[in-house]
């Protein structure tokens, strides 16, 4: 039985566990340069549409190979679909505000979005966080916003939040309680099947939502770049990002699964380092030590402490190959 085999209530080995996270950890950080540098060939709702309908296309065959794509009934349909409409929402919202405010401004707020998810789980979930967690998670958050903001004081004090700002606040939330949701709509199907049916109907929604743009598109004016890049977020950022944090959630719960969000602005600063940006200075690296400690210690805290959440009962065991 594989890890993407296993069901809930057989936890993987927590290194297991961790070292798959680190890996999605590090794909989502590859997607900031690389949709930086394809933004400007593709209006954002387009460019995000055509991310999903790639990614479900991509996936569909291994899905249906390996167990299936199945024919959701009503109820699974209305799970997948306000799933999808989480997720879909986030990026809207992102995109929305970040035709009016600063990246920075953007990259704090998510940077919020672990102390977010451990308040809605502990009201979905009933999620026990002892003290050590709920001193990590306010540390971890101040670490990763302080590598945002570079260690400037300055700059975090000039601040100021408008109502773009709260618009990415409400995405934000909607990635938490889509993180949370997860584990709680799950029903025992392979995670790999539910993974697709979320890129799915995500696409739907996305269509929608782009129409209008779609038309104003120039295709043949695109780089071949853009589509390259647009295969690598498909592929890499979208199907494998969801399907392990997806696993991931059903593993540890939601609340560790999304402090790995903490360490999102080192591994970008790791990444630029490895296509020759210069050392970052001497300021930043006590957010980086926060930032990976508080990490750490909410990994630990799970593991040590019991405070592990539960698996959902009650759930069938997945299906097999079909």
């Amino acid at each position: 039985m594989s890890f993407a085999d296993r069901p809930p209530h057989k936890a993987a080995a927590n290194w297991q566990v961790q070292g798959l996270m680190l890996i999605a950890t590090f794909l989502v950080a590859t997607s900031f340069p690389v949709v930086a540098a394809i933004t400007d060939s593709v209006d954002s709702s387009v460019l995000t549409f055509l991310r999903f309908a790639l990614a479900t296309v991509l996936f569909a065959p291994l899905v249906a190979w390996r167990y299936g794509l199945g024919r959701p009934g009503l109820y699974d349909l209305m799970r997948y679909g306000v799933l999808s409409f989480l997720l879909v929402t986030f990026f809207w919202c992102m995109f929305a505000s970040l035709r009016l405010t600063s990246p920075l401004n953007t990259a704090a707020i998510f940077s919020l979005s672990p102390v977010i998810t451990a308040g809605i789980a502990a009201v979905l979930l009933r999620d026990r966080i002892g003290l050590s967690a709920r001193i990590a998670l306010p540390i971890g958050a101040a670490g990763a916003i302080w590598v945002v903001f570079r260690g400037d004081l300055a700059a975090m004090m000039a601040v100021r939040i408008g109502a773009s700002d709260l618009l990415f606040f409400g995405g934000t939330i909607a990635f938490a309680v889509y993180s949370t949701l997860v584990k709680v709509l799950h029903r025992g199907e392979p995670l790999a099947r539910m993974t697709f049916w979320i890129l799915a109907t995500g696409t739907v929604w996305l269509f929608l939502l782009s129409v209008p743009d779609l038309s104003r598109v120039a295709w043949t004016e695109i780089p071949a770049t853009t589509f390259a890049g647009i295969a690598y977020l498909s592929a890499f950022t979208t199907i494998v990002t969801f399907f392990l944090f997806q696993w991931g959630t059903t593993q540890i719960g939601p609340t560790r699964v999304t402090s790995y969000t903490f360490l999102n602005p080192v591994l970008v600063l790791f990444i630029g380092l490895a296509f020759g940006d210069a050392l970052p200075p001497v300021a930043i690296w006590p957010g980086i030590g926060l930032a990976i400690s508080a990490t750490i210690v909410l990994q630990l805290n799970g593991v040590h402490k019991g405070l592990k959440e539960k698996p959902i009962s009650g759930a069938p065991a997945p299906q097999g190959r079909a």
